[in-house]
């Protein structure tokens, strides 16, 4: 487990590291990119305000933009999901070389980051122990459409036994 952000983002620069980030960085916030084309942007910002339960956005960066602070946001992260008219189309560990100058990131909230006080509550985390990423299910609840985007709420899962499940709480 590395203890710190950057630790994370220089093993994924260096190639050292490319599995999901659950459980790394304890205490550190932990979030989700969304990278697209200007033209899709402000849709997206729609989606992100009408729905921040879901897409909780933390940030976005100006267009071409790759760095935030001391992070190349094309190649510090573990991998990349490549979708090319909204179907997966790769997973890649470096966007360099796709990177486009109208391209505009957006930083999302990630669930990961409240699982450092389940942990500290001594609660087990199956996922982590595990080494999966955590189970993530499509419900029937639609989020609020914004231009192209849409769809239904997608939320994770943390099983607990339930005499656990109230220190989750």
């Amino acid at each position: 487990i590395f203890a710190s952000p950057k630790a994370v983002r220089n093993s994924c620069k260096s190639g050292e590291f490319s599995s999901q980030t659950a459980g790394q960085a304890p205490g550190y916030a932990q979030a989700n990119l969304c990278i697209l084309p200007k033209e899709y942007a402000y849709d997206f910002l729609l989606f992100c305000q009408r729905n921040p339960k879901p897409c909780p956005l933390l940030y976005v960066l100006d267009e071409g933009s790759f760095e935030l602070k001391d992070i190349d946001i094309r190649s510090d992260c573990p991998k990349y999901r490549i979708f090319r008219d909204g179907i997966l189309s790769e997973e890649v560990t470096d966007i360099s070389k796709y990177w486009q100058n109208d391209f505009v990131t957006f930083v999302i909230g990630c669930s990961f980051s409240f699982e450092d006080a389940l942990i500290n509550a001594g609660l087990k985390l199956r996922h982590i122990e595990e080494g999966k990423t955590v189970p993530m299910y499509k419900t029937s609840i639609p989020c609020k459409t914004a231009g192209i985007f849409h769809g239904n709420l997608v939320v994770s899962m943390r099983p607990f036994m339930p005499k656990d499940a109230i220190k989750a709480v």
